[in-house]
């Protein structure tokens, strides 16, 4: 059975959730505002710490180390962002956020604005869940949609710059929808930050399955995920859109910068990556 592409969007949340059970000194995240996004029964039960390990468990056996990858990222963007609104950017655009509460959680805190796109199904789901909020949600079909004037009549300005977060997107789309992506920030300022994940190419071909054989199966083999990159491959496609790349991280960053901090362990999985990105 496919797996639907929005439901998929509880699960990361979930992991945000989890998280803040954890002691400010040991969390990989902070989103106080992740638990709001789920049902009153799961926010319930995620408040007992054997559900939380069992959940965490039940990932990784399919995809070891798919919980801390998929937290860390969050951090990851989450930094992203911070970092954009000190140096100056007052405007985030959000594509395929789902239920994630990046910015809900930056325009609360800041005079920034943000625009969130995604399937239509999600962005009504989440509007009963976001309550009293600055960020403008729109539906949007990546595959049929002109994303350029959807983000304009909701009020993002491409005559100023932006940081635009495009997390666990692109291997829903196909390639020429992931282009057309690119292309539709073909006139965002000089100066506008892009920080997007991606599955590795060759998870997707089968040459490498990274001990992940059962999350390849039910994302790769029912034609979930679609889209894949090569790390050498990012600078060249993002060129080819007007935009830089500033860095990539995976496991071993994510290792360094957040795991080992707060004294973690456990398996990082490899199968998807970041990447920051400026505009020329």
């Amino acid at each position: 059975m496919a797996t639907d592409k929005a439901d998929t969007s509880f699960m990361p949340m979930v992991i945000a959730a989890c998280e803040q059970r954890e002691s400010p000194q040991q969390r990989l995240l902070t989103d106080g505002l992740a638990a709001t996004m789920l049902p009153a029964p799961l926010r319930a039960l995620l408040g007992l710490r054997v559900v939380r390990t069992r959940l965490a468990v039940l990932m990784d056996r399919d995809a070891p180390g798919i919980w801390n990858s998929i937290a860390c990222r969050k951090r990851y963007l989450d930094d992203a962002v911070a970092q954009a609104i000190a140096d100056g950017i007052a405007q985030i655009v959000v594509l395929g956020a789902g239920f994630d509460t990046r910015a809900a959680r930056f325009t609360a805190a800041s005079e920034v604005t943000a625009v969130e796109v995604d399937l239509p199904r999600t962005v009504a789901r989440k509007r009963r869940r976001l309550g009293d909020s600055r960020v403008v949600l729109a539906p949007i079909d990546f595959e049929h949609d002109d994303l350029a004037t959807i983000l304009t009549d909701h009020g993002y300005d491409p005559a100023h710059p932006a940081i635009i977060v495009w997390e666990g997107v692109t291997q829903y789309l196909t390639a020429d929808a992931v282009h057309d992506t690119l292309h539709a920030f073909d006139s965002a300022a000089s100066g506008t930050r892009l920080a997007f994940t991606y599955v590795r190419q060759e998870f997707l071909d089968g040459t490498e399955l990274y001990d992940a054989p059962g999350l390849r199966r039910r994302f790769v083999d029912t034609g979930v995920w679609r889209f894949g990159l090569r790390p050498a491959e990012v600078a060249e496609l993002l060129s080819c859109f007007g935009w830089h790349e500033h860095e990539q991280v995976g496991r071993d960053e994510y290792r360094e910068r957040y795991l080992e901090p707060v004294g973690r362990i456990g398996p990082v999985s490899p199968v998807e990556r970041c990447v920051a990105a400026v505009k020329n």
